[in-house]
């Protein structure tokens, strides 16, 4: 308000071909117009519907054209909404974390998967409440194809990588510093890490001297179905919250399983997808489905009461110059991140919207 008046007034109405009449306003400032709409997550979308559908088929591992065939629209559509749903989950997953304090300790891991081939990895490290089962945040880093390699797949990633560029050295470590930085602790709270001996996340963790950190160390593991080590049991159960929350995802998404032919086609969209997992998993999603009264993990840490619904979730549209999340997200939301192999990737540069 300014000087006791709004800051817009009403000017008229249109009517949707739903039927349904959205009013409309002019800005007193810019004389601009616009109207309820232009709040909402379904702004500027022919088939508003669709949202919810695809969200939920996103979430199970359909892939795109199987959601189209389902939906009944074009496998394009589904692409482009999946964008606009991993662009709102990433602001909707900032804006979650703003008020929160961290009163448990945070596992932590990387989540290793590709894009396009085999020839093009990278790892998404997740932190994961060791109580709450809560997803605090994800990041993301380009890796070198590594293990057994036979000559002719050596020769092919040389090639690969004269081509296409070899991913910089401690990529990993700054996506873990990033993961941490981002975590919502106070300026004074001391942060509990749990993680495996990993050097990458030891020296993120000693970048920060509010941070201590718990490493259990991957044992040696015997044949198939041999009884666990004491110290294989220790470390099964301190990381267990992130070791549950990797297989869900490999679960529930074709593109991340082992063995697969499903490969996320960018490195953006796999980052987008698994925003859109991360808010169902805390929001909607319960915590345990073998018992759904117990509520989701959101509830656990206090930030909502009940669990939410899809409708929730899209129920505003989020602009990045309100929300203001860091680098790292902005680089996502405009699609920047650069996939080395495709080399007409689709851009996120708007004139009048976000």
């Amino acid at each position: 308000m300014q000087s006791g008046r709004l800051m817009f007034r009403r000017h008229g109405t249109y009517r949707r071909q739903d039927g349904s009449v959205v009013p409309r306003f002019r800005c007193r400032g810019c004389r601009r117009t616009f109207s309820r709409q232009s709040f909402a997550f379904s702004y500027y979308l022919k088939r508003p519907e669709l949202s919810e559908p695809i969200a939920k088929g996103l979430v199970a591992g359909s892939a795109h054209r199987q959601i189209a065939r389902s939906v009944g629209c074009h496998h394009s559509t589904v692409t482009h909404r999946a964008q606009r749903l991993g662009r709102h989950a990433l602001l909707l997953q900032h804006l979650a974390l703003r008020n929160l304090t961290l009163r448990e300790a945070v596992v932590v891991d990387d989540f290793d998967t590709f894009a396009g081939s085999q020839y093009f990895p990278c790892t998404l490290p997740t932190a994961t409440g060791a109580d709450s089962w809560f997803v605090y945040g994800t990041a993301f880093a380009r890796e070198r194809r590594r293990g057994h390699l036979s000559p002719v797949q050596r020769h092919r990633r040389a090639r690969l990588e004269r081509t296409f560029g070899r991913p910089e050295r401690g990529s990993v470590e700054r996506a873990f510093r990033s993961l941490i930085a981002r975590l919502p602790a106070g300026a004074q709270a001391r942060i509990r890490l749990v993680a495996d001996d990993d050097p990458a996340i030891r020296r993120a963790a000693a970048a920060f001297p509010s941070v201590s950190l718990s490493a259990f160390a991957n044992p040696t593991r015997g044949p198939k179905g041999s009884p666990r080590t004491p110290e294989a049991r220790a470390r099964d159960a301190a990381l267990f919250p992130n070791d549950q929350l990797h297989r869900f995802l490999r679960h529930s998404e074709a593109a991340h399983r082992r063995e697969t032919i499903a490969f996320g086609r960018s490195y953006n969209g796999l980052v987008e997808r698994l925003a859109l997992f991360t808010v169902w998993r805390n929001l909607v999603q319960a915590r345990s489905e073998r018992r759904p009264r117990d509520g989701t993990t959101a509830m656990r840490i206090g930030l909502t009461d009940s669990p939410w619904s899809w409708r929730n979730v899209l129920a505003e549209r989020l602009f990045i110059s309100r929300v203001r999340p860091p680098t790292e997200i902005i680089e996502v939301y405009r699609r920047t991140l650069l996939t080395p192999h495709l080399r007409t990737e689709r851009r996120h540069a708007l004139k009048h919207a976000d």
